[in-house]
C-alpha cells in the first residue's frame, strides 16, 4: 500500500488511497487469455463500545473489472457502468488501484467522540471468477492478492483546526 490517508470533511468520512499491486504472471497470463479479472475495495467504519463489540457505523464497497480485449489489443476497465480503455496493463492496473475523496460515512454518524476506526481492504475477488477457475485454489498463493489496513479516524477538533488553517 503506497497510501491510504482518511479526511474529515463537510460531507463526511473520505478516503483516498493507492495501492501498489503486481499480478503474478500466472494471473496476467489467465487475464491475456480472456479471464477476467475483479478487484474489490471494502470499508468499515467503526465506533468502539467497552460493553460489546464495536459497532459498525458504515460499510462502503467498490468492484472493477479488468478485461483484455484482442480485437482492439486493449485493457478495459469497468466501474459500475462507467468503461475505459488503457493500451497497457499498467495504466489499467493503475486506475483500479487509487481511488480519491470516497466517501465512507456521513459527517453525522461519525459523531464527535473519538477513538473511531476504518478497516479497509483491496484484494483480487476469486469468487467472481470463471467456476473451472475456482475449484483449484486451495494452494495457489499467486492468486491471493489481498491488502488490508487499520486506520483510526482523525478526531473532529483536529480536522476542524487544520481547514481553519488553510484558509
Amino acid at each position: 500500500m503506497d497510501s491510504l490517508d482518511l479526511t474529515r470533511a463537510e460531507e463526511g468520512l473520505l478516503l483516498a488511497y493507492r495501492a501498489q499491486v503486481e499480478l503474478p504472471p500466472a494471473v496476467a497470463d489467465a487475464l491475456l487469455k480472456g479471464v477476467p479479472l475483479y478487484f474489490l475495495a471494502y470499508a468499515e467504519v467503526y465506533r468502539p463500545r467497552w460493553y460489546w463489540r464495536d459497532e459498525r457505523i458504515a460499510r462502503s464497497t467498490r468492484n472493477w473489472r479488468l478485461t483484455w480485449q484482442p480485437l482492439t489489443r486493449r485493457y478495459r476497465v469497468n466501474f459500475g457502468s462507467l468503461s475505459q480503455s488503457y493500451d497497457t496493463l499498467a495504466e489499467a492496473l493503475d486506475a483500479v488501484q487509487r481511488t480519491s475523496r470516497w466517501r465512507l460515512a456521513d459527517a453525522p454518524a461519525l459523531g464527535e467522540e473519538g477513538g473511531a476506526y476504518v478497516e479497509f481492504s483491496f484484494a483480487l475477488d476469486t469468487s467472481q471468477l470463471p467456476r473451472p477457475l475456482q475449484i483449484g485454489f486451495g494452494g495457489r498463493p499467486e492468486w491471493e492478492l489481498t491488502v488490508e489496513r487499520r486506520i483510526p479516524v482523525p478526531e473532529a477538533a483536529a480536522a476542524a483546526a487544520s481547514a481553519t488553517a488553510v484558509r
